[in-house]
C-alpha cells in the first residue's frame, strides 16, 4: 500500500484506468462532500469582515520618475510635503512592513480549509502476470473532518491577526513620516543657518573695514581690527560646521529615500507655515479621538482576538476528528465485500499539552488587552503633553518676533552709532553682533521646534505627520 495525497481540482482517472482499476461512483459523490464542506458560503463571517489587501504599488518605473522630479537638485525648493511623499512611496523599510501585511493576508486563505484527501494504492506484486489468478488490487480514498468549529476559529484567528499587521504597518508609516518630517526641518534650520551666517561674515566685513577706518584716523586703537578680524574668522568656521552638518542630513535624508547619500537635494523652502492651533479646552476631545485612531491600540485589540480564537481553537481540541474513507479491494472472494466505507477518528487523552495550550492562548489574551490599555492610557497622556508643549513653543516665537529679534536689531545699531561717534568701543559692536546672530539662530530653531511639537501631537493623534490633510487641505 501507498498513499497519494488528492489535489482538488486534478483527476486521477487516467492512472487508474491505465491499470485496469474502476473506482464506485460513490468515491466520486464522497470527494464531492468533502470539498464542499468548506465552501465559501459556509466559512464564518469573521473572513467575509478580513482587511483589504494593501494597495500594490504603481509601476516603479514611473512612480520613480515622478519622485525625482520632486527631488531633482535643479528644483527651486524642495517642498516638505512632496519630501515626505516620497518617503513613504520609496523607503525599503515601509515596503518591507506592507509586505508582511500581505502575507498576513494571505493567511487567511489558507486558514480553516481541509486537508488534502489521501488516496491509497495498494497490489499484490504476485498476481501480476500469473497464470493462477487475477491481478489483485485495493484502492482507497479518505479525509480528514476537523471537529465542529475548529475551522471557524482558526480563520477567526488569522483575520484578526492580518488585522493587527495592518495597525502595524500604519503605525510604522505614520513613525517613519515623523523621523522624515525631523530630518527636513533639521534640513532647514541647517541652510537657514548658513544664510545668517553668511549675512554676518557680510556684517562683520563691514565693522571691520569701519575700525579700520577709525585706526587710520587715529581715533580708535589697534585691537578694534584685530577684535573684528578674530569675530570673522570664527564666523568663517562656523559656516564650514554648518556645511558639514547640512551634507550629512542631505545624506541620512537620501537613505530614507533609497538614494545614494552623495545625491544632493533641492534647498528647504524659505519659510515654515506657523503650525495651527487647537482651541483651548480641546484635549478631551483630542484625547478621545487619539484612542479611536491610534493603530497600536487597535493591533494589541486584534491580537487579542486572535488569541481568544486561538483558546477556542485550543480547546475544541479535546475533541475527536473524524477521517471518513472508502475503499474498493479487488482481492476479497465475494465481491458484496469489496467495497468497504468507514469511519475513524482519534482518541484526545487527557494531558497537559492541551490543557497548556489553552491556558497559554488566554494568558497571552490577558497580556494583549493589559497591553492596550496602557497603550490607551499612553495615548491620552502624548496628547495632553503635545498640546501643552505646542502652546508653548508659540508663545516662544511671539517672545522672538516681538520682543527679542527687534531689540537685538536696535542694540546693533545703536552699538555702531555709538563706536561711529567715539562714545562706546568696539568690543560692544561685537558683542551686539553676537548676540543678534544669536537670537536671529535661536528663533530659527523655535520655529523648527514648533513645527515639530505639531507633527508630535499629529502623531499622537494617529494621523501621519505632515502628510494627512483635512478638506480644506491643512491639517487638523
Amino acid at each position: 500500500m501507498f498513499g497519494i495525497p488528492f489535489s482538488r481540482g486534478r483527476s486521477s482517472a487516467p492512472f487508474l484506468r491505465a491499470h485496469g482499476v474502476t473506482i464506485p461512483c460513490c468515491v466520486v459523490i464522497f470527494l464531492g462532500c468533502a470539498g464542499g464542506t468548506g465552501s465559501a458560503s459556509s466559512r464564518p463571517s469573521q473572513v467575509a469582515s478580513a482587511p483589504s489587501p494593501p494597495p500594490a504599488p504603481g509601476p516603479a518605473p514611473a512612480r520613480d520618475r515622478a519622485d525625482e522630479a520632486v527631488l531633482d537638485s535643479k528644483q527651486a525648493v524642495l517642498d516638505r510635503r512632496g519630501y515626505l511623499q516620497a518617503v513613504l512611496a520609496r523607503n525599503p523599510s515601509l515596503e518591507s512592513a506592507r509586505q508582511g501585511w500581505r502575507a498576513a493576508q494571505a493567511r487567511i486563505k489558507q486558514s480553516g480549509s481541509f486537508e488534502d484527501p489521501m488516496l491509497e494504492l495498494g497490489m499484490a506484486p504476485l498476481s501480476i502476470g500469473s497464470s493462477k489468478t487475477s491481478f489483485g488490487y485495493e484502492v482507497g480514498i479518505s479525509q480528514r473532518l476537523p471537529w465542529f468549529g475548529k475551522r471557524d476559529f482558526d480563520s477567526s484567528a488569522a483575520t484578526a491577526e492580518a488585522n493587527a499587521q495592518k495597525s502595524d504597518f500604519e503605525a510604522f508609516k505614520r513613525e517613519l513620516a515623523l523621523s522624515a518630517l525631523v530630518l527636513y526641518d533639521q534640513y532647514f534650520i541647517q541652510v537657514r543657518s548658513l544664510e545668517i551666517n553668511q549675512q554676518h561674515i557680510e556684517l562683520m566685513r563691514e565693522m571691520r573695514d569701519a575700525a579700520t577706518a577709525q585706526f587710520q584716523s587715529g581715533r580708535a586703537s589697534a585691537q578694534d581690527p584685530l577684535q573684528a578680524e578674530a569675530e570673522l574668522t570664527h564666523l568663517e568656521h562656523d559656516a564650514l560646521i554648518l556645511a558639514s552638518q547640512r551634507d550629512v542630513t542631505i545624506a541620512q535624508m537620501n537613505e530614507l529615500l533609497h538614494r545614494a547619500p552623495e545625491l544632493p537635494l533641492p534647498p528647504p523652502v524659505t519659510e515654515l507655515p506657523r503650525p495651527a492651533l487647537p482651541s483651548q479646552g480641546s484635549a478631551p476631545k483630542l484625547e478621545a479621538t487619539a484612542v479611536a485612531q491610534r493603530t497600536e491600540i487597535n493591533a494589541a485589540r486584534e491580537r487579542a482576538r486572535a488569541a481568544h480564537a486561538r483558546a477556542g481553537q485550543a480547546g475544541r481540541e479535546h475533541y475527536p476528528d473524524f477521517t471518513l474513507s472508502t475503499s474498493y479491494n479487488s482481492m476479497w472472494d465475494m465481491p458484496e465485500h469489496r467495497w468497504m466505507v468507514g469511519v475513524g477518528f482519534n482518541l484526545p487523552l487527557p494531558g497537559g499539552r492541551r490543557a497548556g495550550s489553552e491556558d497559554e492562548a488566554e494568558a497571552m489574551r490577558a497580556g494583549f488587552e493589559s497591553d492596550a490599555a496602557r497603550l490607551t492610557d499612553a495615548a491620552r497622556t502624548q496628547v495632553y503633553v503635545a498640546l501643552k508643549q505646542l502652546r508653548e513653543s508659540a508663545h516662544v516665537l511671539e517672545i522672538f518676533e516681538l520682543r527679542l529679534i527687534p531689540v537685538a536689531k536696535d542694540q546693533v545699531d545703536v552699538a555702531r552709532a555709538g563706536f561711529a561717534a567715539s562714545q562706546n568701543p568696539f568690543i560692544n559692536v561685537v558683542a551686539a553682533e553676537r548676540n543678534l546672530r544669536t537670537v536671529e539662530l535661536d528663533y530659527q530653531m523655535a520655529r523648527v521646534e514648533c513645527d515639530r511639537r505639531r507633527a508630535e501631537l499629529d502623531r499622537a493623534l494617529g494621523r501621519v505627520p505632515g502628510v494627512d490633510v483635512d478638506a480644506a487641505g491643512e491639517r487638523p
